[in-house]
Order: C-alpha cells, then sequence, then structure tokens
C-alpha cells in the first residue's frame, strides 16, 4: 500500500503570487529531487537558497499516510477555512514526487481546488485547477505550461527572457529573502523595466507566519 510521506499540514495564506493573501490549506510533502534538505549537502544544491524544512514526517500534522487515511487527515484542517471551495496546496519540497491522481481525484471530489507548487522537473497528474512553476536554472526545467511562473531572483544562469517559449498566464519575480532588501530593491527595479514580470515578495515571512 502506497504511503505519502507528509512533513506538515497547516493552515496560513497563500504568501507569494497569484493568490497572495489568500485563506489556504497546505500540504507539505518530505524529499525533493534537488537538494537532500540537509545543512551538510546545501553547497551542492542546486537551489542553495532553498528556505523549507521538507526532511521527514515530524511537523504539525505530519505522518505516513495511506490515501484515505490522509484524505481524512486534510478534512480535519479544511473544516477551519469558511469557503465554498477550500483552496489546498500541495507543497514541498517538491510535491510532484508523490502526489498522484488518485489523491487530487480524492480532494476534488471532496470539495476542494486544488493547487500546486512545483520546480517543474516532472509531469503532473491530471485534475490540478492550479500550477504554480517555480524553475531552478540548473535543473531540467520540462513543466513549461501552467497558470504561473514564479521564479525566486538572484539565481545563477537566470535570463530574464527565460518566459519566452512558455504558456503561462502569470509572471512573477521573487526575491531571494536570504538576500534581504539588497534583492528585493533589484527585483523592484527589474519590474519597473520588464512588463512581462511582476513582484512577488513572501508577505507570510514579513508577518511571521508559516
Amino acid at each position: 500500500m502506497k504511503r505519502y510521506l507528509v512533513k506538515e499540514i497547516f493552515l496560513s495564506i497563500a504568501g507569494e503570487g497569484y493568490h497572495t493573501g489568500r485563506p489556504a490549506l497546505f500540504v507539505r510533502f518530505a524529499g525533493c529531487n534537488l537538494w537532500s534538505g540537509r545543512e551538510e549537502d546545501r553547497d551542492q544544491a542546486i537551489c542553495p537558497f532553498c528556505d523549507t524544512k521538507f526532511v521527514g514526517t515530524d511537523g504539525e500534522g505530519g505522518g505516513k499516510y495511506a490515501l484515505d487515511e490522509l484524505l481524512e487527515k486534510v478534512a480535519s484542517y479544511a473544516g477551519w477555512l469558511k469557503a465554498e471551495r477550500p483552496f489546498l496546496v500541495f507543497t514541498g519540497g517538491e510535491p510532484s514526487l508523490q502526489l498522484d491522481e488518485n489523491l487530487v481525484m480524492g480532494c476534488k471530489e471532496q470539495g476542494y481546488e486544488v493547487a500546486i507548487e512545483t520546480n517543474g522537473t516532472r509531469s503532473l497528474p491530471p485534475g490540478i485547477d492550479w500550477v504554480c512553476v517555480s524553475p531552478k536554472m540548473g535543473a531540467d526545467w520540462v513543466l513549461k505550461k501552467g497558470n504561473e511562473l514564479k521564479v525566486v531572483y538572484p539565481q545563477e544562469g537566470l535570463d530574464l527572457d527565460v518566459w519566452k517559449g512558455t504558456e503561462f498566464d502569470h509572471f512573477y519575480l521573487q526575491p531571494d529573502w536570504n538576500r534581504g532588501k539588497e534583492s528585493i530593491q533589484e527585483v523592484v527595479e527589474i519590474c519597473q523595466g520588464h512588463q512581462k514580470w511582476k513582484m512577488s515578495p513572501q508577505i507570510h515571512k514579513f508577518m511571521g507566519l508559516s
């Protein structure tokens, strides 16, 4: 029987991209294909700027779940969202390593609007309502179609014309939180000079939220 490895499940607001400010339920899967998540390996990571803890299953709501168990666990949180279609975001780590059609369809049958935040290195199961791709420039980026493209800035090898040849509705540059005001100012200036890009600050961090 398949077990989904979940780092944590939590209620918050979407702090990035198109849905910024929207109440959401997040399911963070453990594991990633671009970094082990361990500090001793950060220098070898494709995305050394990653600031997410996704190792293990010891976070709030975390665990190793069968399909029905995970759907039940999600429902126990989603009841706090006063929405006709609760916004459910699968994230990671890299959620495409575990998210499958059975889980997507199970969530949709329960009335959720299903979203994913992915690095775009893998194909996705059908039925996802909102696809946010955040590519890493050193990785093999294959998923070039979705709802929003959200790129962390700066990245080694990043071309600001990276959006060309893709099929997305919205395009965002996200300042590297680790670089503070310097990165924010650089992104502001880029967006002022490039109509394609909008800025996506991580407002949840400014507010001290997960």
